[in-house]
């Protein structure tokens, strides 16, 4: 083929991409959604309007996320098309096209489908971004002053993205061209896969995988350890699922074969027969469907519950409306923090309501059966770690409105999550008799989803309150300038407010400038001042929850077409054999359907286990996030199942119907 001209390159391009236009478009259209998805966030990540704060995290850690599937997934469906077309280029070596040609002519491919891919991206990007930014500030549910911006660089950065991916698969699809002779590029994707073999060692170490991963959600109690150990199970699902695919699939359909009542039944002996010659690459393809859907379940009910719970999320994190917190005890800050929430309620025209003032050492600490250690050493779980406030006796009468008395060596002992059950308690080299264990208290309900345990002890007067801060802290390995700064003992004042919400607001405010700037070291929280924040960093977790959930949504279903496609064309002279021998068209319609419900359904069901077993752990850690409307999350979730399982269902039927018109 010397001499060939440089325009038959073009054409001939043309022409495959238009004769293999079933693999093509759907793979043009979802590189084109990869680099619009890719732009729109990463142009929303560079605003600068969304600031440095928790939005903006957010967001580079879901453009990290994008960048790392394209790179996969364009390259996983690169896979599909290069299979498909092997006969195709076969036949171009056999009539005397060369290799180098070939590749010519897969170069123009690549840079048409490449500029095709990155130029409609980029301009839906643009367009949608606007679409996008509008929903960006609708989710975040309040006013803030984000202005809308084409970024530059971020169109840069996106065509030199995709450039480099398109480059590679290129890069990839002509080794797979160079090392193949032309007998194997002929038989390309209708090659079939040897009888694989029953892996035992592999089922076994599905098997055990997946046991570990589920033996951690179901075990896992503490919020910090669902936070330390989740990532930990989700690697070992996901190596489990991939394992248990690609060996335990083809020991079932073995299992099958050797049932003579099931198999040898004509929907059931063509669709068996044939899934386990094919089942080494089929069942990569399901565990990636099985994984992908249980991202989108768990992304999308995760984040939907979180924001649609913000009123229960701010009433765990704030039980009060305003908190100040000094952080040294003295008398003068604490007579003059009573005098400014004085002044500035009345200014404002608000009545304080459920004041709540007293003293505390505030600690981490462990619990060691009845032993506290005050000290930050030893080989402890995270389930032993609390949060010790010790109250001196005066305090606690004065709040709870009673008149307790203790001894010397008595303490009164309150745990929000779960009993002390002892009748001493040794804190650090203090041993102490518990007088009472308390059922409830002012300052804190009972509740067991506390991310740490907290337990509250009362003690005779302030100077041992004085005292074990002193001991924890002397053993602590903090800055001793920040220790000493700080104080040991805190002054902490919880109230309610009435009054309308603009006055209330104001006055938190006003108390909040005046007590942080005069009253130093203190920091002043409030529910209305703080719900900004929190919708920054709810509203953008739902905002990239959904945003990523379509995005793999969007994979699974490519992933779902091509299987189907790709084993249709496979199947297709299979059946067109068996519809000589006397199979007819409706026993081949019934062997199809058996074939891919058999199938088709198995990644759904994996996924809504894997969802099922991982509720408890999904909990522990929302908990971390103040989420702990169990109910809620509950719900969110079902929906989120069911909406999943219908659009799957439709997706069944519409790949069912293709599979079906290329094999018949």
């Amino acid at each position: 083929m010397k001499g060939v001209n440089k325009s038959i390159y073009s054409k001939l391009a043309l022409t495959n991409i238009k004769n293999n236009r079933k693999t093509y478009i759907p793979y043009i259209l979802t590189a084109v959604l990869t680099v619009m998805m890719y732009y729109i966030m990463d142009a929303l990540a560079r605003n600068k309007s969304v600031g440095d704060g928790s939005l903006r995290l957010c967001l580079n850690y879901a453009l990290g996320v994008i960048i790392v599937f394209a790179v996969i997934f364009l390259f996983y469906t690169n896979s599909f098309l290069i299979k498909r077309r092997k006969k195709e280029i076969g036949v171009y070596n056999i009539l005397g096209m060369g290799k180098r040609h070939i590749a010519k002519m897969l170069t123009v491919e690549s840079l048409i489908t490449a500029g095709a891919s990155i130029a409609v991206g980029l301009a839906t990007g643009v367009i949608f971004s606007k679409l996008m930014y509008l929903v960006l500030l609708k989710i975040l549910h309040y006013k803030i002053n984000m202005s809308f911006e084409i970024s530059p660089v971020s169109v840069a950065r996106t065509i030199l993205l995709f450039a480099a991916i398109f480059a590679l698969t290129l890069l990839y699809n002509l080794m797979q061209i160079h090392l193949a002779n032309p007998v194997e590029l002929l038989r390309g994707g209708n090659q079939g896969e040897k009888e694989p073999k029953t892996k035992i060692l592999l089922t076994i170490f599905g098997v055990v995988t997946i046991g570990i991963g589920y033996y951690i959600a179901i075990a896992t109690e503490s919020p910090l350890e669902a936070l330390m150990f989740f990532f930990v199970a989700v690697i070992c699902v996901i190596l489990g699922t991939y394992a248990l695919f690609t060996a335990g699939s083809i020991a079932l359909l073995k299992a099958l074969r050797k049932n003579k009542s099931f198999y040898y039944k004509t929907k059931h002996f063509t669709s068996v027969s044939g899934m386990i010659y094919r089942m080494k690459q089929n069942a990569v393809g399901l565990a990636n469907i099985c994984i992908l859907s249980t991202m989108v379940l768990v992304m999308v009910s995760t984040t939907v519950s979180l924001y649609a719970g913000m009123d229960d999320i701010l009433n765990t994190r704030f039980p009060e409306r305003f908190r100040v917190t000094n952080y040294a005890a003295t008398e003068e800050g604490m007579e003059r923090t009573g005098q400014i929430i004085s002044q500035e309620t009345e200014k404002a025209g608000v009545t304080v309501k459920n004041k709540v003032a007293y003293r505390s050492g505030e600690m981490s600490a462990i619990l060691d059966g009845d032993k506290v250690h005050l000290e930050d050493t030893g080989s402890y779980g995270m389930s032993d770690m609390v949060e010790l406030s010790v109250i001196p006796l005066e305090d606690y009468n004065t709040f709870e409105k009673k008149d307790v008395s203790l001894g010397d060596d008595e303490a009164l002992i309150y745990m929000t999550g779960r009993t002390y059950g002892k009748d001493t308690i040794q804190v650090g080299s203090r041993r102490y008799k518990v007088a009472r264990e308390l059922k409830d208290m002012v300052l804190e309900r009972k509740n067991k989803s506390n991310v740490v345990e907290r337990m509250y002890m009362v003690v005779p007067d302030l100077q041992q309150t004085v005292k074990i801060t002193d001991e924890a802290y002397g053993n602590s390995t903090m800055d001793d300038a920040w220790t000493e700064r700080m104080g040991n003992v805190r002054y902490i004042v919880r109230l309610d407010l009435s009054g309308s919400d603009e006055k209330c607001l104001s006055a938190m405010k006003a108390m909040q400038k005046q007590i942080e700037s005069e009253v130093s070291p203190s920091v002043c929280e409030s529910r209305d001042i703080s719900v900004e924040s929190f919708y920054m960093l709810y509203g953008g977790l739902l905002f990239i929850g959904i945003y990523l959930g379509l995005m793999f949504l969007m994979a699974t279903v490519l992933i779902i077409y091509y299987k189907q496609i790709s084993e249709g064309y496979d199947d297709k002279e299979r059946y067109q054999i068996m519809q000589k021998v006397g199979m007819d068209k409706k026993e081949v319609k019934r062997s199809i359907r058996s074939q891919v419900l058999t199938v088709f359904f198995l990644p759904l069901i994996v996924a809504i286990i894997h969802i099922a077993v991982a509720f408890k752990v999904m909990t522990k850690m929302l908990a971390t996030l103040n989420l702990v409307n169990v109910p809620l999350f509950l719900t969110c979730t079902i929906i989120t199942v069911v909406v999943f399982a219908i659009f799957y269902a439709i997706v069944f039927a519409i790949t069912a119907r293709e599979y079906y018109k290329i094999v018949n």
